[in-house]
């Protein structure tokens, strides 16, 4: 029977990919609650997901521990899924979620590879539709939010406000509602994995991959357990390490807006020399004086800040400093049904000693 490029055969039924194995990147930061709840509501998603691949077809379970001081890991090793290989990255200390996710992407061997949360706000459930539309041939699989009824008002405006300012000025839009919730086929998430940059915002990454999405609706709960890690200024910062690291709009402004100033200080001078050449000398007032002055030295305040926050990124960019640390973990492996799979990584990494760090 005839297969095209999208594993469809003749009849545009799916065909089951043999040998293909599906990975599930979960960053956690003190999750000690969620931990098992989670890995129970994912499993029956696993389950349909392994049966819509094929007989021969696996899961892995990456989760990388951005340095919990809690009992994470633990809850990991005690819940650990029955059906799917489970691996524990162990990072130094806390890089952040989004050097997180990086770690999991490296260490992630799966022909496709899905970043979820842990608090189950991501919901399991959709996992097959996803793995569904990658099996018809898609290289990218958005889980769209249709709300965010379950965020704060705060959260809420915040992130509205995020998406349209950032959209003005970025060449490379986010598709609003969507965060790290996505199917990435191997070869997106090899080419994400080449991009060099420490200061990561990986939205803004996967944007700028250019590969069209298709897009799933989802309806987003509330977290099963735990409290959120984010807080305003964790998001605050977020948002600056966004726009910075997506565009440099930022710096072109105020070229514009150095160009305003001139001009109208130009006119204002003009001003000033006729109305001398009319009306006499004339004694400046020292309050029009003070206002100016400080009204441009405001201006230029803001103006360096700007630069440097530009600047502070480029000094972290040229030490390359590793983005992240993996520090071992003597209670692995983990090892239930994939001795077999850990096995072959240990063998990858001696022909590629460059992935050993993110072991």
């Amino acid at each position: 029977m005839k297969i095209d490029q999208f594993g469809k055969n003749e009849k545009g039924q799916l065909q089951p990919r043999t040998d293909t194995l599906l990975s599930i990147v979960v960053p956690v930061y003190n999750e000690e609650d969620t931990v098992g709840i989670f890995l129970k509501e994912l499993e029956p998603a696993l389950a349909k997901s392994r049966k819509l691949m094929g007989e021969t077809a696996s899961t892995e379970i990456v989760f990388v521990d951005d340095g919990s001081t809690d009992r994470t890991i633990e809850c990991i090793h005690a819940h650990q899924a029955n059906d799917s290989v489970t691996r524990v990255v162990k990072l130094s200390r806390n890089f952040g979620k989004d050097a997180a996710l990086t770690a999991g992407l490296v260490q992630a061997k799966g022909n496709a590879v899905v970043p979820m949360d842990v608090d189950l706000q991501d919901p399991p459930d959709v996992l097959p539709n996803m793995v569904a539309a990658w099996m018809a041939g898609e290289k990218v699989v958005n889980a769209v939010r249709m709300d965010r009824g379950s965020d704060t008002w705060f959260k809420r405006q915040s992130a509205r406000i995020f998406y349209k300012l950032y959209n003005r000025m970025s060449a490379f839009p986010l598709q609003p509602n969507v965060g790290d919730y996505r199917l990435l086929d191997r070869e997106v998430v090899d080419i994400l994995n080449g991009m060099p940059e420490r200061i990561r915002f990986m939205k803004g990454l996967f944007s700028w991959l250019g590969f069209r999405p298709h897009n799933i609706e989802y309806q987003r709960q509330a977290r099963s357990a735990g409290t959120t890690k984010w807080n305003f200024w964790s998001l605050w910062n977020f948002a600056i390490d966004g726009i910075t690291a997506s565009t440099t709009l930022p710096l072109r402004i105020w070229s514009y807006i150095g160009g305003i100033l001139a001009g109208i200080a130009s006119l204002y001078a003009i001003f000033l020399f006729m109305r001398t050449l009319i009306d006499g000398v004339d004694v400046p007032g020292y309050s029009s004086l003070m206002v100016v002055l400080l009204s441009i030295g405001a201006v230029n305040m803001i103006a360096l800040g700007i630069i440097g926050e530009y600047v502070g990124r480029i000094a972290i960019e040229v030490r390359q400093r590793p983005l992240y640390i993996v520090e071992a973990d003597p209670t692995q492996p983990i090892e239930k049904p994939g001795r077999a799979i850990d096995e072959n990584l240990d063998a990858e990494d001696n022909n590629h000693p460059e992935n050993i760090i993110a072991r």
